[in-house]
């Protein structure tokens, strides 16, 4: 059924959702993996890459008049405000029209914002397409997330989040070993260089966007919203792949659900099934968002900083430390990712949390005490990270499980927006002012925030997480649109 012919208001009842969780792990889901999770290492790349280069930003030659403090305090700040307001503008959007036309559109929204932060000519100007490539970028959270989790078999979907979540530090990796070329003057002049990592980032978007057109529209939305035949199709379409690919039929689906077609929720009734219906899982949700927000927007901007500070690492080798570091935070998910489906989110969301935030604690002491190196430093954080990066990819794998279907993308971008906003735009504004001191007990007091922040989210989880492994969406939050099945009109 084509868009324009799509109808609504019919009752029906149908097996796609447990059509769709059913389905063994196969190729088509890599390339769902990987024509919607990559763009993660992009976010990577972008964070990782200005925190690593403010300082040269700031020297004479760099074709800029900016200080080191407004890269990693201001122009943080600033892409870190955009993404919150771009998930929360991209993330109604996502609800209503789809979420393959949103992942597209935010897509070349961020493609164009950082090819034109490559030929920043002025502070302002760099500050103005920081915000928005952090606005194309706040998109891709909630559209990309909803769309895996809707695609992606339950007894898979906590470690696929995860590990694509995560990967955000494979763009990070890179991010700091390209800095490490684009500050290396004996190759690339000052003003050159920094240019070229934004390019490299413009042209890897442009090859996702390119991957991406072959990825469907969640059949769970076109369900609801009255193209239920281009649903079928598009199930069907799978099943005959992953069929071909295994050469045996596939197991019988076990579960239907009935529901209501409309074409959207007004967003009123949004508000009131997550603050009023779900109330628990709310609070939940902007826990884990602002312990891990702070944490990592207030922390992993301002590391170079810290190195050439209170250790006097050269601008151009900061990139070494933070790509070992970055290294740990990938492993963390990969390592741990298959325990949030068999161990239990509770269980392990608390548990993460709980860990690197006592972890960071410790060498908050430790860096108090004068007994940490640059090396020594590094590998306190490798550690922190490991278990911290499993907790915040599981705060984007909560937020978007938990809530009803019709709520999920504007869920995502709420939780996302507010908790970023309380920790990830008051956090490298704090950070960059404290390690700009000087003084050790600052930087200290910054750990300590971080960590207390982290424990206090664990906290949260260990009462009210929601033990949502294995289970179909539909059962973890039934559908606004659910009704009782006798009225309704029989699909395949």
């Amino acid at each position: 059924m084509a868009t324009a012919e799509a109808e609504t208001g019919r009752t029906v009842t149908t097996a796609i959702p447990a059509r769709l969780d059913r389905l063994p792990w196969s190729r088509w889901h890599w390339t769902i993996v990987v024509g919607l999770g990559t763009v993660w290492i992009l976010d990577g790349l972008e964070v990782t890459v200005v925190g690593n280069i403010a300082s040269r930003l700031s020297e004479p030659g760099s074709g800029l008049s900016i200080s080191s403090a407004q890269v990693t305090g201001t122009a943080a700040a600033l892409y870190v405000a955009g993404a919150c307001v771009g998930a929360l503008f991209w993330g109604r959007l996502t609800d209503r029209y789809g979420r393959k036309r949103l992942f597209m559109i935010t897509l070349a929204v961020y493609l164009a914002a950082t090819a034109l932060t490559a030929v920043s000519f002025d502070a302002w100007w760099f500050f103005l397409f920081r915000f928005l490539t952090g606005f194309g970028i706040g998109g891709e959270y909630a559209a990309i997330n909803s769309a895996i989790d809707e695609l992606i078999p339950a007894a898979y979907r906590g470690r696929v989040d995860l590990i694509i979540n995560g990967s955000f530090w494979v763009g990070a990796v890179g991010g700091s070993l390209l800095s490490i070329l684009a500050l290396n003057t004996g190759i690339l002049a000052a003003d050159v260089g920094w240019r070229l990592t934004f390019a490299l980032g413009a042209v890897l978007a442009l090859v996702i966007l390119l991957v991406r057109r072959h990825v469907p529209e969640s059949p769970r939305w076109l369900l609801i919203h009255g193209r239920d035949r281009e649903a079928e199709e598009v199930v069907t379409d799978i099943e005959g792949r992953i069929e071909s690919e295994r050469g045996e039929p596939l197991p019988e689906p076990h579960g239907e659900i009935t529901i209501h077609q409309r074409r959207s929720v007004s967003f009123v009734e949004i508000a009131r099934t997550v603050f009023a219906d779900y109330r628990r899982r709310a609070v939940l949700g902007f826990s884990l968002f602002i312990g891990q927000a702070f944490l990592y927007n207030a922390i992993t901007f301002g590391f170079g900083a810290i190195l050439t500070k209170f250790f006097h690492v050269p601008s151009d080798h900061t990139g070494y430390y933070f790509a070992v570091i970055a290294a740990g935070n990938f492993l963390g998910p990969l390592l741990l990712g298959r325990l949030f489906d068999t161990v239990g989110r509770r269980v392990m969301i608390s548990s993460t949390y709980l860990l690197s935030g006592l972890l960071l604690f410790g060498t908050a002491w430790l860096f108090g005490r004068g007994t940490l190196s640059a090396g020594t430093l590094t590998a306190c954080w490798c550690v922190v990270l490991f278990f911290a990066s499993a907790g915040a990819s599981s705060a984007y794998l909560t937020v978007s499980e938990i809530f009803p279907m019709e709520t999920r993308a504007m869920s995502i971008a709420f939780f996302y927006a507010l908790g970023t906003a309380a920790g990830g735009i008051s956090g490298p504004l704090l950070f960059a002012d404290l390690t700009s001191t000087g003084r050790v007990g600052d930087t200290v007091l910054a750990f300590q925030i971080g960590a207390a922040l982290m424990c206090a989210a664990g906290l949260v989880a260990a009462f009210l997480a929601v033990k949502a492994e294995r289970r179909s969406l539909e059962d973890i939050a039934t559908p606004l649109t659910a009704v009782q099945a006798p009225e309704a009109e029989a699909l395949p």
